[in-house]
């Protein structure tokens, strides 16, 4: 019977807005600690709201063609973020025993399979092996692990269970986070600090120009992102977001990677007011303003006017503005869809990414079967 109640009280969700409760609290002071989707509390620093970085003339532009025709947001990746925000309503344990497999790898007790690697040797001879972590695609399940099958099938989905007992785990966290900074530096990112706080790192130029142009690290970074918040690294997401956010929007470095930042990235915070912070940075700076997609809806025009007093539409009929990665195309192939923009560009000095959080508690998910129409995203990497 409780099972039954359970399923009864869950809403499916059938629009973007239903799925996005990023609006519904205009006011920053207006927030309580229960403002967030999840049910977890935290603060939040403003400094994401200021100015763009030194280079916010080379915001990406859409052509007058594309700027003409209408474009909307997934209500696939609207429905996969908010079923992952809301601790993954209706879900059911795998059927599969569960023996804490991603826990105990983590613990150096098990390799992945099939390659037979075990963490220690991806953390100690992998760091700087660029080729290696950008052709092998089956070791970014086991590294970040998720409440979802991705396409590498003998990793194990993550459960509760093992979800608690990792984050009460010191060597699997201490591992999670080398792990986690083994990817930035793929990605020409560096951590600064145990806050989560970001920057580039010394090689971010060249990194940067190849993940402009390798699309289907994209679909990592989203997955990276997810199970940083389950487990237990809800903090160090924000400023990720906003660091790739400035980089895509405000410096050209990565134009390609912008659609897919405010489209996918953002909704993985779970905390509303860091999603609203980000976004009223990125409409900001967004041209042309009159097309930013992710703003309050209409009924909030007049609290939420942008500059010109202009507010976009809730959900738009423009076509998608370039390629899309996590749209249906095979995140294992190298023929990812083509973005928008060129390559890098050549932002100076190195600037870090600040949102000051408390550690948070985190929860769990099932993958819904999403959209079967327009947009329609592979399975996770």
């Amino acid at each position: 019977m409780g099972n039954l109640m359970g399923s009864l009280r869950y809403k499916e969700p059938r629009t973007v807005e239903e799925c996005d409760s990023t609006w519904e609290s205009d006011s920053e002071s207006d927030e309580q600690p229960g403002d967030e989707d999840s049910g977890i509390s935290e603060c939040v620093s403003r400094t994401e709201t200021g100015r763009c970085g030194e280079q916010a003339n080379m915001s990406p532009k859409l052509s007058d063609s594309k700027s003409s025709t209408k474009m909307k947001r997934s209500f696939y990746a609207a429905k996969d973020l908010y079923k992952y925000r809301h601790s993954y309503p209706n879900y059911k344990a795998p059927r599969l025993p569960n023996d804490y497999r991603n826990l105990r790898f983590y613990l150096n007790k098990i390799p992945l399979i099939p390659d037979g690697i075990f963490i220690e040797e991806i953390l100690t001879k992998w760091r700087g092996n660029y080729d290696k972590l950008e052709h092998n695609h089956t070791y970014i399940q086991w590294l970040f692990p998720l409440r979802e099958q991705g396409l590498n099938f003998y990793a194990q989905e993550l459960t509760q269970e093992e979800i608690k007992e990792f984050q009460s785990t010191r060597e699997a966290k201490r591992r999670f986070l080398l792990a986690y900074t083994l990817m930035l530096d793929f990605y020409g990112i560096k951590l600064l600090d145990k806050s989560g706080n970001v920057a580039r790192a010394s090689n971010w130029q060249e990194r940067f120009q190849h993940l402009n142009e390798s699309q289907h690290n994209y679909l990592r970074i989203t997955r990276i992102l997810k199970s940083l918040g389950e487990l237990g690294f809800e903090a160090f997401k924000a400023p990720l977001v906003r660091l790739l956010l400035d980089e895509a929007l405000c410096r050209g470095t990565l134009p390609n990677m912008l659609h897919s930042t405010l489209e996918y990235y953002v909704y993985t915070i779970r905390l509303r007011s860091h999603r609203r912070s980000l976004l009223r940075y990125a409409r900001q700076h967004y041209q042309p303003a009159n097309t930013f997609l992710w703003g309050p809806p209409a009924r909030r025009r007049g609290a939420e006017a942008g500059p010109g007093g202009r507010v976009a539409e809730p959900t738009p009929e423009r076509e998608r503005r370039g390629g899309d990665p996590h749209r249906a195309r095979s995140p294992l192939t190298k023929k990812d869809s083509v973005g928008v923009g060129g390559g890098g560009g050549d932002g100076k000095g190195t600037k870090g990414y600040t949102v000051s959080t408390k550690t948070l508690q985190e929860g769990v998910m099932e993958r819904g079967r999403g959209d079967r129409g327009k947009y329609i995203e592979t399975v996770p990497l």
